[in-house]
């Protein structure tokens, strides 16, 4: 390891927030749109690739059934037990699951990897100017490092899911750092110059998830609700103050007026994010 990266972790005050819930409910929605994106990246046969807040691997579960060699990485404990069991029923040989923080990435090693992929995954981890240079630190002169990051301000659903539940929530500590930073674009420029990428090696550009329930959008909610970390601390905190059914009937508005499925037993929603792509020299 380079003697100037620091070998000495940090704690992530995420942890607590991404274990509380369980965002494999949520994963389940999200399984077509992770498929398409890692087609899209062109993963191949014999590459390594390296997910970081991973999930239980809605992106590096494919990227390894395409050939490559995957590390997925995640903060949470039960997220990585997840996506072992999952890689495990799949008898997928060339992929594992590890618990480790973006923003200090211990265990891995300097340019280890010719793709490193975050979708909607190191954006929440704090210090996003040691996430940028951890993400390039360890992928190989040459490779990419590909993230999806939510757009602040967007009018798509999980912008507004986080825009409605941060007015229900207890403000953030000092020294707080909006996950949502990193959807623009200004911002991802300016924290990968730092790690050392000519700005000319990035680029940005709007792209779409689609989330699909086999459900109404009200249940569909309902699993935001009861499993997503930061809109489960946003009914709590709405509640303590008798705002609960305010949040509610807010965010039941949201998910219907965007569903976009035929009948009223399903669930489609499109969601914008940024899409970053970044060649490291």
């Amino acid at each position: 390891m380079d003697a100037n990266v620091t070998t000495t972790s940090v704690p992530n005050a995420n942890k607590a927030l991404w274990e509380k819930g369980d965002f494999t409910r949520i994963a389940a929605a999200m399984r077509e749109s992770g498929e398409a994106l890692v087609k899209s990246l062109g993963v191949e046969n014999g590459i390594r690739v390296l997910d970081l807040g991973c999930g239980d691997g809605t992106t590096a579960i494919p990227a390894a059934q395409a050939g490559a060699s995957v590390v997925g990485v995640d903060i949470a404990r039960n997220l990585v037990a997840a996506g072992n069991a999952r890689a495990k029923a799949l008898q997928l040989s060339n992929i594992r699951f590890e618990e480790g923080d973006a923003s200090d990435l211990v265990n891995l090693e300097d340019r280890g990897f010719d793709v490193v992929v975050s979708i909607f995954g190191a954006m929440f981890a704090p210090r996003p100017a040691d996430v940028a240079k951890e993400m390039v630190r360890v992928t190989k002169p040459g490779g990419r490092i590909v993230m999806g990051n939510w757009i602040p301000g967007d009018p798509t659903l999980v912008a507004q899911i986080l825009r409605i539940s941060s007015t229900y929530s207890a403000p953030p500590p000092e020294g707080f750092v909006s996950p949502m930073t990193w959807g623009v674009e200004a911002n991802v420029i300016e924290r990968f110059e730092a790690a050392g990428i000519p700005p000319g090696n990035i680029t940005c550009e709007k792209d779409t998830y689609t989330f699909n329930y086999p459900g109404p959008a009200t249940n569909f909610l309902g699993q935001f609700r009861d499993f997503y970390g930061p809109t489960m601390n946003a009914f709590e905190a709405a509640a303590r103050t008798g705002k609960g059914e305010e949040l509610q009937n807010e965010l039941d508005l949201l998910f219907n007026r965007q569903n976009q499925a035929r009948t009223n037993d399903a669930t489609k929603i499109l969601a914008s994010f940024l899409r970053v792509t970044v060649r490291v020299p």
